[in-house]
């Protein structure tokens, strides 16, 4: 976490300084060790919620909105957060970039697991604050915008390195959708995902893709985008998907 607050910190975010504690890096912290005078009940019978795992992934490919438009980045943002503050104690968090394929254009990383030192709403309020200005990282070069936009080989890299096993795992992407990689060429209106082999994220229980065809101006190729996609993710093997140009 130290990184991510280094860059909010460092590109003037919130306004001022923000606090280590707000989210730390801390070991897992199993159901049982949580004191029960802590442990929220949310679910509407006296149950804490079961642990979930979310992966969320920045988009900062050129052709996404996300990286400059600062009204859409807090909108996505807000819808993210409220998706963190839902979590009960002993979920993950992970949050990375993509855009290139290459390791060294999406050096950032977040990860932690929900405790009484990383509270759901001190996870969500800062993840807020991160996805809410990344036009302003951009701009201030703290983020680098990307030429190309691997999507399918984040998502394979993502799931591969962190896994959908363990607890239902919902991966959201900040993402305009339109894969432009060596896989498919979406800004082509003749150009198609390619089939997954096999089922390579059987397990995983949802993927978001928040804001596709945001950019086009166009409900046709918004429309074509998300089509292709859901039936994408289907066929991968995820058990639900939400393929979402507005909300």
């Amino acid at each position: 976490m130290n990184a991510m607050l280094a860059f909010v910190a460092a590109a003037g975010l919130a306004g001022g300084a923000l606090t280590m504690q707000a989210i730390d890096r801390v070991s897992a912290a199993a159901p049982g060790n949580v004191p029960a005078a802590i442990q929220v009940a949310d679910n509407g019978d006296g149950s804490a919620p079961a642990p979930r795992r979310i992966i969320i992934g920045l988009d900062l490919s050129k052709s996404n909105p996300l990286i400059e438009n600062p009204a859409f980045a807090s909108k996505v943002a807000v819808r993210i957060a409220n998706e963190v503050k839902k979590l009960g104690f002993a979920s993950e968090v992970h949050v990375r970039t993509f855009g290139n394929f290459d390791a060294s254009s999406n050096t950032f990383y977040f990860d932690t697991v929900i405790s009484t030192r990383a509270r759901p709403d001190n996870v969500a309020a800062e993840i807020q604050k991160l996805v809410s200005g990344t036009p302003l990282l951009v701009q201030r070069g703290k983020w680098v915008a990307q030429d190309s936009t691997n999507i399918v080989a984040f998502l394979d890299n993502a799931v591969s390195s962190i896994g959908c096993s363990g607890m239902p795992t919902t991966v959201i992407l900040a993402s305009d959708g339109i894969e432009d990689s060596e896989y498919a060429r979406l800004t082509l209106e003749d150009s198609r995902l390619p089939p997954p082999e096999g089922h390579p994220f059987k397990g995983c229980a949802e993927l978001q893709i928040l804001g596709v065809g945001q950019g086009t101006r166009s409900p046709v190729e918004t429309m074509r985008l998300r089509t292709q996609w859901m039936h994408w993710a289907q066929a991968a093997g995820f058990s639900h998907n939400t393929i979402l140009n507005d909300w």
